[in-house]
């Protein structure tokens, strides 16, 4: 068990490796040369965006302190985590010190993103050298899944799998096993083709604008690209860890695939390194108008203005819905997408493959650690299957073919494997599993029915970024009656990157323009009936939202019995910014939940009124599942799960808990506290000065009212209680007023086209 830990260098990493441990629980002493070093590196990690903080309250889990008035305070924890300076002489000296005061069976490990942990721990005693291993985080560490855990011949396999079960667990980590090779896995493979999308640009071939399109989301990688992402990880990084690998590999035609061209060292000296620097590839130029992006020309080492890239073979393959087809009609297309693809894309699959022994015990490692590290939506041997390897070595006039793609070919196959790459362990996605062993009970275009195994049931949304539509309510309303008759338990999750984005806003809109007001009115009903189908169910229903749950994602999420939720959970209420109000039973929890805990029957209720209110009214989005609590969208009883694969099985288990309890269906909630007029006017008054005040736009303020509305209970004279039907009539009043409103159509439109909320 790990429940303390050191972490040695409060830079960049090691500051934000501290922050994690936080989140996941665990008290962590940061420290560096000095206390007052400490402290600053702890500061600069609090003021960093994305936050690397679940909630502000973690912050209270990371103390600061010096090398010389604090490093006896190692004996006291478990793990200690090495994160300074990538000098060889630095992390040795600093390990001597300590082994002294190092106690037996603490694991010591080190972030080093590519000395060899072998040579750091020389001259360590036997016992240590047992217990030393390397933990590469990857930055940001809360963000970015992967941890590339390497022993050394010396380490002890269990402590290997003792740190391995607390990163996958505690950490939410994605583990890899790598070998004590130079820069180990992800970086190995990704600094390579790093490289060989430089000399593309170095050629003159391609501008920064086109290579970021074609290295982007069209191939399965972030919408950062290349040249947006080295910004932001810092060009002087790129050239330290480029300059560390060069230095460490044995072969001459190695080293010289690692050498930079000129323009990147040119751009360290002038001090261009990225977003830091406020320039990098790319730089923001501000104007007494507007701001401009301004893109490096490397020939003549300018900014010029940022270019639209105009590839025909890039925007075909968008229509392409599959990404194994999208990814192969790029690779072998016959003109400059093609020609990019196969230099930088296909040497890197080449060179994966020559290389894959050396730094890796599998291949379905390799693919995960570049999944994990760096965000591809599929791993380099993925993409080989996908293309087909003799179509890869045809194309790119490989002669000298990898004895791990020659053994594949002599036994007169192309593909590595048959399927994508496999779960790490048989307890991670779970759902992805049972649908191969063909558990699908029942589905449509929106969402599935699928047998878990051991009495669960799930519901998963997979239509188009999990939108709630017709099709999914149906679903949702089949999975209760499913499970009520042949199940114990029912959860509702999906293996998606967004557990739903809301309502089907497409739908919404056309039928408000055409006038189809009872067919919205029937849709409102069904999706409020679903709701209170999954609240009022025979057996418990667990909700395991990830990702991005907005809207009506949200609302689902209120009514479950339980959830479970991914630590990386972004859940909100967002429908005023689209000119709307929550209506299937949203606005209703969070009166209720507002109100659940009064302290006494005759208190004043415009508090907690206020209080949903402004949940509602502010379209408040949670940085974090733990967040969500503070909020009120998640329970403080909630269970929240860091392994996003892991979530599903944690759903389950909870969901089986919840029915070997003796689950009974909850009793209908009929006197639910509401404000009436006296609470409808001051909440009325408070939208009228934010008004005044120009903090609100008037149709904001309009909006405003009618949710008013429904928190303080209508018009009702005086404090009184209701029940939910009476609520969620007022929700589709009002949900029904809005949607025939001009200005609500606007709001609908720009958000379809932008995916940002319209002030008008």
């Amino acid at each position: 068990m790990i429940r303390s830990a050191v972490v040695l260098g409060a830079g960049t990493m090691g500051s934000q490796i501290a922050a994690h441990l936080a989140n996941a629980g665990v008290p962590s002493l940061l420290l560096d040369l000095t206390p007052e070093v400490a402290r600053e590196g702890f500061e600069r990690a609090r003021k960093l965006k994305p936050d690397p903080f679940f909630t502000p309250e973690a912050a209270a889990l990371v103390s600061t302190g010096g090398f010389d008035q604090d490093l006896a305070r190692v004996a006291g924890c478990d793990w200690i985590i090495e994160a300074v300076v990538e000098r060889e002489d630095v992390k040795q000296d600093l390990l001597a010190r300590v082994e002294r005061h190092w106690r037996q069976a603490t694991i010591v490990s080190s972030n080093t993103s590519g000395i060899p942990l072998a040579a750091l721990a020389k001259g360590r005693s036997g016992a240590f050298r047992r217990h030393w291993l390397g933990t590469h985080f990857f930055n940001p560490p809360r963000y970015l899944r992967l941890l590339e855990v390497v022993p050394t011949p010396d380490t002890d396999p269990a402590v290997v799998e003792r740190v391995s079960r607390f990163a996958d667990r505690r950490l939410g980590k994605g583990v890899v096993i790598a070998k004590d090779s130079p820069n180990f896995i992800a970086n190995r493979i990704g600094l390579y083709g790093v490289m060989r999308i430089l000399e593309a640009l170095a050629s003159g071939r391609f501008t920064i604008e086109e290579i970021d399109a074609m290295t982007g989301p069209a191939v399965g990688r972030p919408k950062s690209a290349t040249f947006r992402t080295m910004d932001i990880a810092g060009i002087d990084v790129l050239a330290h860890v480029a300059a560390n690998l060069a230095e460490r590999l044995d072969r001459d035609a190695d080293r010289s695939a690692f050498v930079l061209p000129g323009f990147v060292p040119e751009m360290v000296r002038r001090g261009w390194v990225g977003e830091k620097a406020g320039r990098g590839f790319y730089m923001k130029q501000s104007g007494a108008e507007r701001s401009e992006i301004l893109t490096l020309d490397p020939c003549t080492m300018e900014y010029r203005p940022k270019r639209s890239a105009r590839l025909a073979a890039l925007e075909q393959a968008q229509t392409i819905q599959d990404p194994r087809q999208r990814i192969r009609s790029l690779f072998l297309s016959k003109d400059r997408v093609g020609e990019f693809m196969r230099d930088t894309l296909g040497a890197t699959l080449v060179y994966t493959a020559r290389v894959a022994r050396e730094v890796a015990h599998s291949i379905d490692d390799i693919d995960r650690a570049m999944r994990w590290g760096f965000a591809w939506d599929r791993g380099p041997f993925e993409l080989w299957d996908s293309i087909g390897l003799r179509d890869v070595l045809e194309a790119t006039h490989t002669t000298e073919v990898p004895p791990i793609v020659d053994e594949v070919l002599a036994r007169g196959e192309n593909a590595f494997r048959t399927g994508d790459v496999p779960p790490a362990a048989p307890d991670l996605q779970i759902l992805r599993s049972a649908k191969e062993r063909e558990r699908v009970v029942k589905k449509n275009p929106g969402a599935s029915l699928v047998d878990l195994g051991d009495g669960v049931l799930a519901v998963e949304f997979h239509s188009k970024m999990n939108a709630i539509g017709a099709d999914t309510v149906q679903m949702l309303q089949a999975g209760v009656k499913e499970a009520s008759r042949n199940f114990q338990a029912l959860v509702v999750g999906n293996d998606a990157p967004d557990f739903s984005a809301g309502a089907n806003l497409m739908l919404l809109l056309l039928e408000a323009q055409e006038g189809n007001w009872e067919d919205i009115d029937l849709m409102i009903r069904e999706f409020q009936r679903a709701m209170m189908g999954l609240r009022y169910a025979d057996v418990p229903v667990v909700v395991a939202p990830g990702g991005r749950t907005l809207g009506g994602g949200c609302e689902v999420v209120l009514h479950g019995t339980e959830v479970q939720a991914a630590a990386e959970t972004y859940i909100g209420l967002v429908e005023v910014g689209v000119g709307l109000i929550p209506a299937g039973g949203g606005t209703k929890e969070m009166v209720v939940r507002n109100t659940e805990h009064l302290p006494s029957p005759n208190v004043d209720l415009l508090p907690w009124a206020q209080r949903a209110f402004e949940t509602i009214g502010f379209a408040k989005v949670s940085t974090s599942g733990p967040e969500a609590k503070r909020i009120g969208y998640l329970r403080s009883s909630d269970g929240i799960t860091m392994n996003r694969e892991r979530l599903l099985t944690d759903a389950k288990a909870r969901a089986l808990a919840l029915a070997r309890a003796g689950h009974q269906c909850p009793v209908r909630r009929a006197a639910i506290p509401v404000g009436g007029e006296p609470v409808l006017a001051a909440l009325k008054l408070g939208i009228h000065l934010a008004w005044r005040a120009g903090r609100i736009s008037e149709y904001d303020a309009h909006v405003g009212r009618k949710l008013a509305n429904i928190i303080a209970g209508g018009a009702l004279p005086h404090p009184a209680r209701v029940t939910e039907p009476y609520l969620l009539d007022l929700e589709r009043e009002a949900f029904l007023s809005l949607c025939g409103e001009r200005k609500t159509h606007e709001r609908i439109q720009y958000t379809l086209k932008t995916g940002q909320p319209l002030r008008n």
